[in-house]
């Protein structure tokens, strides 16, 4: 019969040997001839007689391993899964990586054909995949990755990217309930707080685009079509990204009328201003190119160049370094709730489906509320007295 002591002192053959138990049927200590010991199970499966490695001997007692290989037997004569076919189960199941292919590659592609996906999204999804939930989690199996897991992986990182990181994880885990690849209703994700993130509030003053406008002018004979790609992300408002999205069969100069085909929000017409309108009819056509805005007169100038330029034209201006592309929209949108646009027609200017973001810009205009504040002051005051 095994014991610690017979375990202890049992040495290596020319041949691998298993030293049988008597207290527990099937269960043996095989031994190599490099002196490798462990902790074995023979066992049968439909006439058929199979051998599983439970651990090695200097990983649990004597007494953990008869406990185990009693666990063992009673689950295989319950007729549940024997203990190599668990095993292999576990090698065959699908790792983080796997899930992140299938989205990438089959997932994303076909939500972005029904318009249901951006591609701004995917690359923002893309850039979470590579950076961050890949070298974490990519080895790990979907069934196995807790919320620690995914704590440990957003550790470290600032806010924006934080909650990105979070939102692209939770996305993942969910499709792979959906795929059967993890029990339902347990996301990792679910219950990790998010990072509070402050709202931007820089709108360029008068003086400031002015200063602007003049290092734009400097720079278009350079960089003519993001500059004017700018300029008219700063008359309308729109995304810079919707604004180098613009295709000539779009745009009608005559009526105003743009359509823009894809928005984050769908499908959107804009009647663009009159300041839009005299940049767009300075811009030189190219013949069998679709696009509005381009340098290479074969495909659309990108973001980055956009963002390089905006920054040329910053820096010419003596502006301050934190100024950015977007602000031109704030600026915009800061304008019209001032001038008492209504937050129903500034979600159409926006280009949302609801007021949140409306309410929030028509809120930051100070003068209307430090007026009322200043009146119903007064009021309280004079009866007071």
């Amino acid at each position: 019969m095994l014991t610690e002591r017979v375990i202890r002192d049992a040495k290596p053959g020319d041949k691998t040997a298993i030293i049988w138990d008597k207290k527990v049927r099937g269960l043996g200590v095989r031994v190599t001839p490099a002196g490798a010991m462990s902790y074995v199970l023979n066992y049968r499966v439909a006439g058929r007689e199979r051998r599983a490695t439970l651990a090695r001997c200097s990983e649990i007692s004597l007494k953990a391993a008869r406990e185990r290989a009693g666990r063992e037997l009673a689950a295989i004569r319950a007729g549940e899964s024997d203990p190599l076919e668990r095993r292999r189960d576990a090698r065959e199941a699908p790792t983080v990586a796997d899930a992140l292919r299938r989205y990438f590659d089959e997932f994303a592609p076909a939500r972005q054909k029904i318009g249901r996906l951006s591609a701004k999204t995917v690359r923002e999804y893309g850039f979470s995949a590579r950076a961050n939930v890949g070298p974490a989690l990519g080895s790990r199996r979907v069934e196995s990755v807790t919320r620690q897991d995914v704590e440990r992986m957003v550790d470290r990182l600032p806010g924006t990217q934080r909650n990105r990181t979070l939102a692209f994880t939770s996305r993942l885990f969910t499709l792979c309930e959906q795929w059967e690849w993890r029990d339902q209703r347990t996301n990792p994700v679910r219950g990790i707080e998010r990072a509070r993130e402050e709202p931007r509030d820089r709108v360029l003053t008068p003086a400031e685009l002015g200063a602007l406008s003049a290092a734009l002018r400097e720079l278009d004979e350079r960089f003519p079509a993001p500059v004017a790609a700018i300029r008219v992300a700063a008359t309308t408002g729109l995304r810079i990204g919707e604004v180098i999205a613009f295709q000539w069969a779009d745009v009608d100069l005559e009526s105003g009328r743009l359509v823009l085909p894809e928005t984050k929000t769908g499908r959107r017409m804009h009647h663009l201003p009159p300041p839009a309108l005299d940049v767009l009819r300075g811009v030189r056509r190219v013949t069998g190119c679709p696009w509005v805005f381009t340098s290479t007169g074969r495909v659309a100038i990108t973001y980055p160049t956009a963002q390089k330029t905006f920054r040329r034209a910053v820096e010419l201006a003596g502006l301050k370094k934190d100024t950015r592309l977007h602000d031109l929209r704030r600026t915009v949108m800061t304008r019209a709730a001032a001038a008492g646009v209504g937050v129903h027609v500034l979600r159409d200017l926006l280009g949302h489906k609801t007021t949140v973001m409306a309410d929030r810009y028509v809120r930051s205009v100070g003068s209307p509320v430090a007026d009322a504040r200043a009146a119903v002051g007064a009021a309280m005051a004079a009866d007071m007295a």
